[in-house]
């Protein structure tokens, strides 16, 4: 199983923004830090876990994935399969697509105190 730790951080909201990814595989962490232009933080978070699930697709296309973000937004969405914000449609739907590629693909809230790497990434991404 494969864990994966996603933030985004925004100066603005809507602002410049950026995503911070840590993939941990065994014993190796990988992380990820990205520019990913202006959003509000709530665009961000999921666009933090399209690009986690576009990165595992290439690097992990037959592992279990175990998301973990602290964006309850981005959580309730994804486990509802359901929003009525239409900005997030289009980006729920992408998660969609790119989780059926995984035999098993799970996403769950966790507190910001435990995703500090992730959140230090994305802060790092506004700035590239």
């Amino acid at each position: 199983m494969i864990e994966v730790y996603t933030d985004a951080a925004s100066k603005g909201n809507p602002g410049k923004s950026g995503i911070g990814i840590v993939i941990k595989s065994g014993k190796r962490d990988v992380e990820y830090s990205f520019p990913i232009g202006t959003y509000s933080n709530h665009e961000a978070e999921f666009h933090a876990v399209i690009k986690a699930l576009e990165l595992c697709k290439v690097q992990y296309p037959k592992e279990i994935l175990s998301f973990r973000t602290d964006s309850k937004i981005v959580v309730d969405t994804v486990e509802k399969n359901y929003t009525k914000n239409n900005n997030f449609l289009p980006l729920l739907e992408r998660i969609q697509e790119l989780s059926e590629h995984f035999p098993l693909f799970f996403i769950k809230w966790i507190p910001e105190k435990q995703n500090q790497r992730a959140d230090r990434l994305a802060k790092e991404g506004i700035h590239k």
